[in-house]
């Protein structure tokens, strides 16, 4: 029998729009909120972000500093951020790429990194507030887990929070050596002992032997020697920088023991030397000043003069 009924896809798809039309119609998209401009980036954890900078009415003005800690595939980035209206403010930063000034000069994205740019920048700040020498933080690095306690007599500790951004919190990330030099520096950072390398979620319990054996790279040096012995060739490939520097596993402890001292004798900033033109200006910006019209045509003739005398078309004497 021939007859008009439509087939069942036919009618799927009928009903599907217009439940859509139904839904989506003139007074939803009336109604539609843009998100935040970070929040469709994917940049910004506004959930995460109000509870860091919202502060109680009673503290009066008083700002919430943030440890904000950022890892990209080459440096390491460690400042202390406070929120105003107008945007966040940067009260003190601390770079990995700063880190061969105090003798590191490869693995700078590494764990024992991250732990020397915190303990760079919780040095720097506290120099910079004047609580530099009354809060020394922990003098020699032993992976055992402290907070730093205020003093009887003088100003609190420099109190900040830690800022992982979109950063899985597993245990052992690289934020948390960031968090633990930031600690060891001087600076007080709520923490617990939970997401330290070391760490046994069955017994609870931290093994500060496996923590400073990160805080001093021999995670990185017992690996080094591991694949030297198993394979050569894939050891010089892997750790071609770290040849070319002359570092081998053996000496990576007391890199990064000089680079703890070299950082807490000067931790002050330098600011880079920037290569300067003719003209004043910074090379990377230099504008160069526009020719006249009998400027531009001498410039052509002689482009036309230089053409003509290397292809032979006129003698190098003749004008």
């Amino acid at each position: 029998m021939v007859g008009c009924s439509s087939s069942p896809s036919a009618t799927l798809d009928a009903r599907l729009t217009t439940f859509t039309k139904l839904i989506k119609d003139k007074a939803y998209f009336k109604r539609y909120q843009v998100k935040y401009r970070r929040r469709r980036e994917g940049k910004t954890d506004y959930y995460a972000r109000k509870r860091l900078i919202v502060q109680a009415k009673n503290k009066y003005n008083s700002y919430k500093y943030r440890l904000v800690v950022r890892i990209t595939n080459s440096d390491i980035i460690c400042q202390v951020v406070y929120a105003k209206i107008q945007g966040d403010v940067v009260l003190c930063s601390a770079y990995s790429h700063e880190l061969p000034r105090y003798g590191v000069s490869v693995g700078l994205t590494n764990w024992s990194a991250a732990y020397c740019t915190g303990l760079l920048l919780a040095r720097r700040l506290l120099a910079k507030v004047g609580l530099d020498s009354q809060y020394e933080g922990v003098a020699e690095a032993d992976g055992s887990f402290s907070l730093t306690e205020e003093n009887e007599e003088g100003a609190r500790p420099f109190k900040v929070f830690l800022d992982v951004g979109l950063r899985r919190t597993t245990t052992g990330a690289r934020i948390f050596g960031a968090l633990k030099g930031a600690s060891d520096g001087g600076l007080h950072v709520p923490h617990s002992e939970n997401r330290f390398p070391g760490y046994d979620a069955e017994s609870k319990s931290l093994d500060s032997e496996v923590l400073r054996d990160y805080i001093f790279g021999q995670h990185v040096a017992n690996y080094m020697n591991s694949l030297q012995e198993e394979d050569e060739d894939r050891y010089k490939r892997q750790f071609a920088r770290f040849i070319a520097k002359g570092v081998s596993g053996d000496n990576l402890e007391d890199m990064y023991t000089s680079a703890h001292s070299k950082i807490r004798a000067d931790p002050v900033a330098k600011p880079t030397e920037k290569k300067v033109g003719p003209s004043g200006h910074s090379k990377k910006f230099a504008k160069q000043k526009s020719l006249n019209l009998e400027q531009r045509r001498e410039r052509v003739q002689q482009k036309k003069l230089a053409f003509m005398q290397a292809h032979g078309l006129v003698d190098e004497d003749d004008e």
